[in-house]
């Protein structure tokens, strides 16, 4: 099959798009043709050897953790999904690195998978795995409640997107961070405010919060506009010990748990028209693709998330 790999950590120049083995099926996983998957902070993390501390790959490794495409194989416990079903997932990372999903075909296990929503096509389903589950787990961590008031810094990114209207669909009043260009496009989600991150700092307009999500690593100005006891949780960035065991307020660090049942909310909500799907930009399974879907991400500016096309 054909697949982006790197054979090394570092820049964009270390990917080769290759042939390679497919993924041999455990009992419990399907074999996906992958017709899409998106890039995430974690695909160029991963690529630059900075989560060497977490993961024990062994080169060549294929990146990407969002997966949506057709079944074309099931393992021999697999008894909710049929060869042929569309699908969509954020697959478990595999242990040696050799799973991912720039590739034409991906190994799920079955509890990670869910039906795509058949009011989207495939490139619109490969934004939402990591993106919308991190939105989602990350709002449930913070115990997120109607009438309560939080910002998520970095609104127009691809949790941003989802976290907002995600908190909306809660009941919750939302502040958000944002440029000039994307404000509107953010209120167009449901942000009720709106900070231009080049005129003010945070610091200058909220106080008294509830919950704080921190998808750009500013984990001191997001702490300091909780009110007592309220609950921040960063995906972006590395708490210190002080941050950690703050009495009066609830610091915690998040990640992602792949899961079928919640993706199967958020499919549910997609096909009811409740939350939309943003993408910024497209690119095929090349070399020229493949790198500049990475720079794409890398600039920090992608307004929803960056595709690849696969098939």
């Amino acid at each position: 099959m054909k697949a982006a790999i790197i054979k090394k950590y570092g820049d964009i120049d270390q990917f080769e798009v290759t042939d390679i083995d497919k993924p041999v099926l455990k009992k419990d996983e399907v074999l996906v043709q992958n017709v899409a998957t998106s890039i995430n902070p974690i695909d160029y993390k991963a690529r630059q050897g900075l989560l060497q501390s977490m993961f024990d790959w062994q080169f060549p490794v294929v990146l990407g953790w969002d997966v949506a495409g057709k079944i074309v194989a099931l393992g021999d416990q697999v008894t909710d999904f049929k060869i042929g079903d569309e699908v969509f997932a954020r697959p478990d990372i595999d242990p040696v690195g050799h799973n991912g999903s720039y590739a034409e075909y991906t190994a799920v296990k079955e509890d990670k998978l869910a039906l795509k929503p058949g009011n989207i096509g495939f490139e619109e389903a490969a934004a939402v795995p990591l993106a919308g589950l991190t939105a989602l787990q990350m709002l449930r961590q913070l115990n997120l409640a109607a009438g309560q008031k939080i910002l998520i810094q970095g609104g127009a990114g691809g949790v941003g997107i989802f976290a907002i209207q995600l908190a909306k669909m809660f009941g919750a009043v939302v502040a958000t961070t944002a440029s000039e260009n994307n404000t509107e496009f953010v209120k167009s989600l449901g942000a009720d405010i709106v900070i231009d991150y080049h005129k003010n700092t945070i610091t200058e307009v909220l106080s008294d919060y509830d919950a704080v999500l921190d998808t750009v690593n500013d984990i001191e100005g997001g702490i300091s506009i909780l009110k007592t006891g309220g609950s921040f949780v960063t995906i972006a960035g590395t708490l210190t010990k002080e941050q950690k065991e703050m009495s009066d307020k609830h610091i915690m660090t998040g990640w992602l748990q792949p899961s079928g049942e919640d993706l199967s909310f958020l499919a549910k909500e997609i096909e009811n028209n409740n939350l939309k799907i943003v993408i910024d930009s497209s690119y095929p399974l090349t070399i020229a693709g493949i790198k500049s879907a990475q720079k794409r991400s890398e600039t920090h500016h992608a307004r929803g998330k960056v595709i690849v096309k696969i098939k």
